[in-house]
């Protein structure tokens, strides 16, 4: 999931270890939007990744509003806040007791160096001398 929301450009994507805190779930994971556009994009975004790995949507809230969504897949639940909404619940600072990560996204590998093709050159005629052209 929290692949998913770096995928479209999330604020500050946090997983939170909840397996000794809770028994809701087994992990948090926390990301940011900076409109709610973009909150209502990296929720259908995460939605269609966890679809297309047959995993189980239990629970969907807050979608209309787009100002923090919930995406409830049992084991993981996703939050995407609206960033004023984020700092204003503070989930992060609330299960501070449990083991938090920042998400980072791996290095991605560039397309191959490929050496550049040789250029044909190509060389102007010279024009011909005014005598050439008079006969």
């Amino acid at each position: 999931m929290a692949r998913a929301f770096s995928d479209k450009k999330a604020l500050d994507v946090i997983t939170i270890d909840m397996r000794k805190m809770s028994s809701i779930c087994d992990y948090f994971v926390i990301a940011g939007g900076t409109s709610t556009t973009q909150v209502g994009a990296l929720a259908d975004h995460a939605q269609e990744v966890f679809k297309k790995s047959k995993e189980r949507l239990w629970h969907v809230e807050g979608r209309r509003d787009a100002l923090w969504v919930v995406l409830d897949y049992g084991d993981v639940i996703g939050h995407v806040f609206l960033d004023e909404m984020r700092r204003f619940y503070d989930l992060e600072r609330l299960w501070s007791d449990a083991p938090q990560k920042r998400f980072k996204e791996p290095a991605k590998r560039g397309p191959a160096k490929r050496k550049p093709a040789k250029r044909k050159v190509v060389r102007k005629k010279k024009p011909k001398s005014r005598k050439a052209r008079r006969a």
